[in-house]
C-alpha cells in the first residue's frame, strides 16, 4: 500500500499563490507517476499536473504557465506551486500515485485538500 499525505491548501484571493505538498510513504517502490487532480463541485475530477519517475511533466491547458509541479525524490514528495490563482481554480485537490506491481498499475489517492480562490 501507498499512503499519500497532502498539505498546503487554503483560502486565497485572486492573483495569490499557494504551494501544495504530497508525501508518499509505504510501498513506494514501483511508483512511476505522481500528480495532482482536482474536483470542483458538480464537476468531474480532472488532471492538473503530473510528473514521471524520469521527471517529465504534463499540465492541463488551463494551468499551463501558472502552475509548476516538482518532485523531491529524496523525500518522496511532490509539490504543486500555484501562481496567479483564479476563482476557477477553486476545488479539492487530490494527490495521485501510480504504482506498477507484478505487471499491473494501481492508483493511490490522498485525502484531498481544499483550495478556495475568492475575493
Amino acid at each position: 500500500q501507498v499512503q499519500l499525505v497532502e498539505s498546503g491548501g487554503g483560502l486565497v484571493q485572486p492573483g495569490d499563490s499557494l504551494r501544495l505538498s504530497c508525501a508518499a510513504s509505504g510501498s513506494i517502490f514501483g511508483i512511476y507517476n505522481m500528480g495532482w487532480y482536482r474536483q470542483a463541485p458538480g464537476k468531474e475530477r480532472e488532471l492538473v499536473a503530473a510528473t514521471t519517475s524520469s521527471a517529465s511533466t504534463n499540465y492541463a491547458d488551463s494551468v499551463k504557465g501558472r502552475f509548476t509541479i516538482a518532485r523531491d525524490n529524496a523525500k518522496n514528495t511532490i509539490y504543486l506551486q500555484m501562481d496567479n490563482l483564479k476563482p476557477e481554480d477553486t476545488a479539492v485537490y487530490y494527490c495521485n500515485a501510480k504504482r506498477m506491481n507484478f505487471g499491473r498499475s494501481y492508483d493511490y489517492w490522498g485525502q484531498g485538500t481544499q483550495v478556495t480562490v475568492s475575493s
